[in-house]
């Protein structure tokens, strides 16, 4: 039995996917570019125009280019630019991360992007998951005042991550809210919820076409998500 409602974010690339995930019951938007690597930080047009059609909470990937995420100087300065347009375009919240050469939260340079975020809300992206050790991560991201952990706890899926994700909203202790992600879907939600105690759940709902080209998203199945999980009656 779930104690209370979840909240649903989900993360899309196009208009008719931000819209359909409102239609459908989603409670926050996490709006990306190019979800073929993982999502990049979205442009000026797309951002103006979600913010212009959807009215749930949006939040925008501040992420300038794919694979690691030990950046230099020039895209550190790049990831400010994006936080202030996100900020000018009334996202309500980034979601962003930094790592050190040896893939460990970089503390003060996230703490950095946290400040000049304010007054947004700040989630620290699956960068986590990349920490070769967790636990330690977890404090870390603590220390740079974020307000969220994107992670399925450092496995494959949130599902096999389900017993570390119970660690960490147990450890987190209020401190850190623990968002899952990681292939969730109608099907198994209200299992990971009910296994792990996170109240926030992180969801792609990625239809896939021929060719490999990804579809919008569709209302219908972000509502069977939201009704698996309990998550109707959030409220914020």
């Amino acid at each position: 039995m779930i104690a209370a409602p979840v909240l649903l974010e989900v993360c899309v690339e196009t208009v008719g996917s931000a819209i359909a995930a409102e239609r459908g019951g989603a409670h926050r938007i996490e709006l990306c570019s190019n979800l073929a690597v993982e999502g990049l930080t979205p442009g000026s047009d797309l951002i103006k125009e979600v913010r212009r059609r959807v009215s749930i909470p949006l939040h925008v990937l501040i992420r300038p280019r794919a694979g690691d995420f030990q950046y230099t100087q020039a895209e550190f300065e790049a990831m400010k630019r994006e936080i202030r347009r996100a900020k000018l375009l009334r996202a309500n919240g980034v979601a962003l991360g930094v790592l050190d050469a040896d893939e460990r939260v970089d503390v003060a340079r996230t703490r950095e992007l946290v400040v000049l975020s304010r007054p947004l809300s700040v989630t620290f992206h699956r960068a986590f998951d990349v920490c070769g050790d967790l636990r330690k991560a977890l404090e870390d991201v603590v220390e740079t005042g974020a307000d969220r952990i994107l992670t399925s706890g450092g496995a494959r899926t949130a599902e096999e991550g389900s017993a570390r994700l119970a660690e960490f909203v147990k450890s987190a202790s209020g401190r850190i809210g623990v968002l899952a992600c990681g292939s969730i879907r109608a099907g198994n939600v209200r299992g990971i919820v009910e296994a792990t105690g996170v109240r926030e759940v992180h969801a792609s709902l990625r239809d896939r076409r021929a060719a490999g080209i990804a579809g919008d998203l569709r209302a219908a199945v972000v509502a069977r998500l939201v009704e698996a999980a309990g998550a109707r009656g959030f409220e914020f």
